[in-house]
């Protein structure tokens, strides 16, 4: 799982992955496949099982991503 380690309490800026998945529409299961694949960074609280996710990150994930021009279609 790419998640990193944060003794720092959980702010309102950190989301859980319960609230990811009912922000983005999708399961929780998926956020945490979205977790281990990499597509989501993830930090864990240290000295708790608790994961939680940045709001700035989510954000990210819901910006369209840019269409370039690859030249001449066949």
């Amino acid at each position: 799982m790419a998640l990193s380690t944060s003794n720092r309490a959980a702010p309102s800026s950190y989301l859980s992955l319960g609230e990811v998945a009912a922000e983005l529409g999708i399961t929780d299961r998926t956020v945490r496949n979205y977790v281990a694949r990499g597509v989501l960074p993830a930090h864990r609280i240290k000295g708790s099982r608790l994961i939680r996710v940045r709001r700035s990150d989510v954000d990210a994930l819901l910006q369209p991503v840019p269409v370039t021009d690859g030249g001449d279609a066949a």
